[in-house]
C-alpha cells in the first residue's frame, strides 16, 4: 500500500492505510474515459474501486467485467462508505446526492486531475497536450515505448486498439499522460517531456477568450522540469511564449520545423514516409520508409511527434520502425468501421472544427472520386455557440452532411443554440437536420432504394464527442446487410 499512501499524502489527507487494511477509491462519473483510466490504476494497486455512472455502456459494462462495481442511481445507500478517496469528474452536477454526502461528511474529496497529478509526482512524464490530436499522439506515444521494450505507464484519453485499454502498468516509473486542458487540468502536472500539437480555441465556457486559453497552454509549458524537452507543432500561435528550455518544433512536410516527414505516399489506406530530425544538440537524424496504417495525413504528424520522443529516449530506428507498423489506431481516431471497395465507413470522435477538417480531407484525400457524406453531432451548446461558423465552413467541405441535434453534456440547453446555428450558415444545399432514429430510418430506405449499388463509392462518415458512437453498430448493420 506504499503507492496508495503516497498519494494520500500528495492530496493532503491525513489518512493513511496499514499494511493488511483495506484500502477503496470511489468515483463518480467513473465511466469517463480519463476517470476509467485511473480506475484502472487504482484496481492494478490492489485497491477496492467501485463507483457511479448516469448511464450504463461499453466501457462500464468493461471495467465491471474487471471487478469494479458500478451503479446507475444517485443514491447514497449505494455508495462505498469506507473509501479513503473520493474522486469525481467537472461533469457531475453540484446538487448530486452522492457528492454533497462526501463532502459534507468531510470524505477526501478531489478532481480527477489532482489525483493524476498526486499519482506522477515522482515519476518521469511525457505529457501530451493540445485542443485536437492528444488522444492520438498519447496513445502512440505510450505504444511506441511499450512495443519497443522501453516501458512506460499509460494514462490515454481513448481506447487503444492493440490493447482494447485506456490504461497499462509497468515497473518502470514512466509515464505517458494525456494532458487535458478542459479545466485546466493539465496545470497540474509535471513533464519532463511535454507535446502541445494545437492551441486552437475551445472550452471558451471555462476560459472566456481565447487569449486566456492560449496563456494556459503557456503555463502548461512553463512546468516543464528542468533540463526538459518541449515538443511542439511549429507555426503554432504564441510559440515563441512556449519556451522555457529546449524546444523542438514539429510539422507534416514543413522543412523549417525540426522534425517532418518527406516522401509521403498513400497505398491501400495506409500510409509511407520519411523522417527527418535536425535537433541543434545533436546529428541530423532520420528514419527510411516508416509505415503507419492509419488513414488521415494528420496522424502523420501525430506519429512524428511521438517518434521524436521514442528518439530522444534512445529507441532504435528498428524498434520504431516495427512498433509504428504494428500500431493499429484509437477507437474512434479515423477507425475504419467498414472499408471495402464500393464503401467505406470511418467513426471519428471529432468535435472541433480543426479535428472535422483534418478528418473530413484526410478520407477525401485518401479516397478521392468518392462521395462524402458526414454524420455530425454537435457537442456541447456553448462550443455550438462559439465555434458555429468554423463548423458550418469546414462541414461545406463534404457532399452531404446530416447534423443531429446537440448532444449537452454537462450543459443545460442555451436559448437561441441548436444545430441549426451551423446549417443556417452553410453554403451547401445539401444539409439536414435528423434525430437519431429518422437517421437510421434513412439509411435503412436508402439501401432498400439502392438496391443494386447501395451506397456504392461512398465515403461516409460518423463524428462527434456525444452518444453517437451508439449508432455505429446499427449502421453497419444497415450497410452491410446484416441487420437482424
Amino acid at each position: 500500500m506504499k503507492a496508495f499512501n503516497n498519494i494520500l499524502a500528495a492530496l493532503g489527507s491525513p489518512l493513511r492505510v496499514a499494511e493488511g487494511e483495506a484500502a477503496a477509491v470511489y468515483f463518480l462519473g467513473i465511466g469517463g474515459i480519463g476517470m476509467s483510466a485511473l480506475a484502472r490504476y487504482f484496481k492494478s494497486l490492489g485497491v477496492t474501486v467501485s463507483g457511479y455512472d448516469k448511464t450504463s455502456t461499453a466501457l462500464t459494462r468493461q471495467l465491471s467485467g474487471e471487478g469494479i462495481h458500478i451503479h446507475y442511481e444517485d443514491n447514497i445507500e449505494l455508495i462505498d462508505k469506507k473509501a479513503q478517496v473520493v474522486i469525481y469528474t467537472p461533469a457531475v452536477p453540484g446538487d448530486h446526492n452522492e457528492l454533497n454526502f462526501y463532502r459534507q461528511n468531510k470524505y477526501t474529496v478531489v478532481k480527477r486531475s489532482d489525483v493524476l497529478g498526486a499519482v506522477t509526482n515522482s515519476s518521469f512524464n511525457i505529457c501530451i497536450a493540445g485542443t485536437h490530436g492528444k488522444t492520438t499522439t498519447s496513445t502512440m506515444t505510450a505504444h511506441l515505448l511499450r512495443h519497443s521494450g522501453f516501458g512506460c505507464n499509460a494514462f490515454l484519453g481513448g481506447i487503444a486498439v492493440n490493447y482494447n485499454s485506456n490504461f497499462w502498468s509497468s515497473e518502470k516509473n514512466v509515464y505517458v499522460v494525456e494532458a487535458d486542458e478542459y479545466d485546466r487540468s493539465f496545470l497540474k502536472l509535471n513533464p519532463d517531456i511535454a507535446i502541445i500539437s494545437s492551441m486552437d480555441a475551445d472550452h471558451l465556457d471555462i476560459y472566456g477568450t481565447v487569449e486566456n486559453m492560449e496563456q494556459a497552454f503557456i503555463d502548461f509549458a512553463a512546468r516543464l522540469k528542468w533540463g526538459g524537452l518541449l515538443i511542439s507543432k511549429f507555426g503554432l500561435k504564441r510559440n515563441a511564449e512556449l519556451a522555457t528550455g529546449k524546444q523542438l518544433t514539429y510539422h507534416l512536410d514543413n522543412s523549417n520545423a525540426n522534425i517532418y516527414a518527406s516522401n509521403i505516399q498513400i497505398n491501400k489506406g495506409s500510409y509511407r514516409f520519411d523522417v527527418v530530425v535536425k535537433d541543434t544538440d545533436a546529428p541530423v537524424w532520420g528514419l527510411k520508409e516508416v509505415v503507419l496504417n492509419m488513414g488521415g495525413k494528420h496522424n502523420i504528424e501525430n506519429v512524428i511527434a511521438a517518434i521524436a520522443v521514442a528518439h530522444h529516449l534512445g529507441i532504435g530506428k528498428e524498434e520504431i520502425l516495427k512498433a509504428v507498423a504494428d500500431f493499429k489506431g484509437v477507437k474512434r481516431r479515423f477507425e475504419f468501421i467498414l472499408k471495402t471497395d464500393k464503401l467505406v465507413y470511418i467513426d471519428d470522435y471529432a468535435h472541433h472544427p480543426e479535428e472535422l477538417r483534418a478528418l473530413i480531407t484526410g478520407a477525401k484525400t485518401m479516397f478521392p472520386g468518392k462521395k462524402c457524406i458526414v454524420v455530425f453531432q454537435p457537442h456541447l451548446f456553448s462550443r455550438t455557440r462559439d465555434l458555429a461558423d468554423g463548423f458550418a465552413e469546414v462541414l461545406d467541405l463534404a457532399d452531404e452532411v446530416i447534423l443531429l441535434p446537440v448532444y449537452p453534456a454537462r450543459e443545460l440547453p442555451i436559448q437561441g443554440v441548436s444545430s441549426e446555428l451551423i446549417t443556417e450558415r452553410m453554403h451547401s444545399e445539401d444539409k439536414i437536420i435528423m434525430s437519431r432514429e429518422d437517421l437510421l430510418q434513412h439509411f435503412k430506405l436508402e439501401k432498400e432504394t439502392h438496391v443494386e449499388e447501395g451506397f456504392e463509392g461512398t465515403v461516409l462518415i460518423t463524428a462527434g464527442a456525444g452518444d453517437i458512437d451508439t449508432l455505429v453498430e446499427p449502421i453497419k448493420k444497415i450497410l452491410s446487410g446484416n441487420e437482424q
